[in-house]
């Protein structure tokens, strides 16, 4: 049966609330207002609030320990190890560990708050008319009143325990973040300072896989090497070749410009770091002619008879040059590192 099939004398005289009786209406939808307020057990029992507050502070005290967990697992698990997890199947450890870890921090940082507002905070509701958007200073003294007797209310300052525990949490969980940087890769240290070249080591042809020779460079022709010892089966080559990968170029010795050039050449033979100084890209597109070698991912030039200097294009500085030399069995090889780090201009040119 809807409302307007009751009969109006069926409807009741007076509406009982928790603030009294409300005068008979014809509306069947009047608001009957607040339920009167039930006090809490720990409102009453000092020993129950205790517990409540125990039981906040623990898992606040969980919440640190799994952030903890978090950045131990960085250190602990290799980004390659795979476990079996039932019933996840075959997944990486470190992700497991890292989404876990993360995952109970934020839970017990949430699960303590709540805890905390159902047991210990003031449960009154507070009924306020609806005001204009800007405040009288009577109700801005009252918020302002409000807020003072929430904070009493919600005893932080004297339930230590809560707040130092609550302190806690927060002030761990951010370190989560400061961890993740850790993905953007490895802290280069001094690696990027050095390469494998170094006195002795001979130049070995990317081709042939045999030494270097001078009269294997040729006027006008390009060549790349690589350092000896070097094995191009092994995991870390790509690694070491993005700093070692070099370039030979035989220029008439009247044609270079540069005199250090020249000093660090040999009958015009000259090396060069391959990696270009712009953002890495290997070098390979040389113009007899010129002496110009340009970069094909951003076309930097470089002009290989004066230095290795930019000519055209982003790249900030000159391609690193190799000291060469010649070894007593007539085979081409370094004289030492190069000059400078190779490839882009970041903080490892410091």
């Amino acid at each position: 049966m809807s409302s307007q099939q009751i009969p109006e004398d069926s409807l009741p005289a007076v509406q009982e609330t928790a603030h009294g009786a409300v005068e008979g209406t014809d509306d069947p939808f009047a608001d009957p207002g607040l339920p009167a307020h039930k006090p809490r057990i720990q409102d009453l029992d000092e020993r129950a609030a205790n517990r409540s507050e125990r039981a906040v502070a623990l898992m606040f005290t969980l919440s640190m320990l799994a952030t903890v967990g978090f950045i131990a697992s960085y250190v602990i698990f290799p980004v390659d190890k795979i476990v079996y997890i039932w019933p996840f199947g075959h997944v990486s450890a470190l992700n497991f560990s890292l989404g876990l870890t993360l995952g109970a921090a934020l839970f017990f940082i949430g699960a303590g708050a709540v805890h905390w507002a159902r047991t210990l905070m003031s449960d009154v509701e507070v009924a306020a008319e609806r005001h204009p958007i800007e405040a009288t200073p009577e109700v801005k003294a009252q918020v302002m009143a409000d807020f003072a007797a929430g904070a009493e209310e919600s005893a932080i300052g004297r339930r230590k325990l809560i707040r130092n525990t609550m302190f806690g949490a927060l002030a761990l969980v951010p370190l989560s973040g400061v961890v993740l940087l850790r993905d953007l890769g490895p802290l280069p240290e001094k690696k990027l300072r050095t390469t494998l070249w170094a006195e002795g080591k001979q130049l070995i042809n990317m081709n042939t896989m045999k030494p270097l020779r001078p009269e294997h460079i040729t006027v006008g022709s390009l060549a790349f090497a690589m350092p000896e010892g070097l094995d191009p089966e092994s995991h870390d080559f790509q690694t070491q070749m993005g700093k070692a990968a070099l370039m030979i170029i035989r220029i008439e010795p009247d044609d270079i410009k540069d005199k250090r050039q020249r000093d660090w050449a040999h009958e015009g033979i000259v090396a060069f770091s391959k990696i270009c100084t712009h953002v890495g890209c290997p070098i390979s597109l040389y113009e007899q002619q010129t002496h110009h070698v340009l970069c094909p991912c951003h076309q930097s030039t470089f002009d290989l008879s004066d230095g290795a200097r930019v000519i055209f294009g982003p790249a900030g500085h000159p391609l690193p040059q190799l000291r060469i030399g010649v070894n007593s069995e007539g085979n081409l090889e370094a004289l030492g590192d190069f000059d400078e780090p190779v490839g882009a201009a970041f903080w490892e040119r410091g």
